[in-house]
């Protein structure tokens, strides 16, 4: 079984649309996708989120058809905030996040796991979503936005992700400033990252080097 954990380098950069391109890409390969969503706020009634990426899985792997959006979730709380300060009765516990994860596993043949928000969000005062992912140990694409201000939020994230040795990849999510990009981001990235690639691209090279 393999997995995979998707993050960003904010929030509202496009990791459930990442996840969802994921979940078409791999299912073609004839993958039986799995997702995961630990932790989701803002959720008033049912986790948004957590719904979207269930239906997309329930298409591809009949392990997950009779589950709901709470079964694919850890933790879910109606403020809309980064979950140590959504999670106002301190009710967070890392293991359980982990026992689920596991959970879900055996489930499927590579289970795609959302993070929430970015990188340094806290879920407990002392523990970020970079340390879920290095405890989980699990390889993560992070996804990036193209808009002004980009290469610095591109850069500070990839720092955090060698400094903790977490093996990952990375690509951008091509949905803001899309005119101006080729002139105020892409030549540094064509300069420093020759390979990069965009949700655009489909993924080819990247899901190839996954195999059942």
């Amino acid at each position: 079984m393999q997995s995979l954990f998707i993050t960003a380098t904010n929030t509202n950069v496009g990791k459930t649309h990442t996840t969802l391109k994921l979940i078409e890409a791999f299912s073609s390969k004839g993958f039986r996708v799995g997702v995961f969503k630990p932790i989701e706020t803002g959720v008033t009634d049912t986790a948004p989120d957590a719904t979207i990426l269930l239906e997309a899985c329930q298409k591809v792997n009949e392990n997950f058809k009779d589950f709901t959006p709470e079964d694919i979730t850890a933790y879910t709380f109606p403020l809309p905030a980064a979950p140590f300060c959504a999670d106002t009765e301190q009710i967070i516990d890392i293991q359980h996040i982990i026992d689920k994860y596991h959970a879900l596993c055996k489930l499927c043949d590579i289970l795609l796991v959302e993070g929430a928000g970015g990188l340094m969000v806290p879920i407990t005062k002392d523990y970020m979503m970079i340390d879920l992912i290095k405890e989980l140990n699990i390889k993560t694409l992070l996804v990036t936005p193209s808009r002004l201000g980009c290469i610095n939020d591109t850069l500070l994230s990839m720092e955090a992700l060698k400094a903790r040795e977490i093996d990952f990849d990375w690509c951008v999510n091509l949905h803001e400033d899309k005119e101006d990009f080729a002139k105020v981001t892409q030549p540094y990235y064509d300069a420093v990252f020759p390979e990069w690639w965009s949700l655009d691209n489909v993924f080819k090279s990247f899901i190839s080097s996954y195999t059942i």
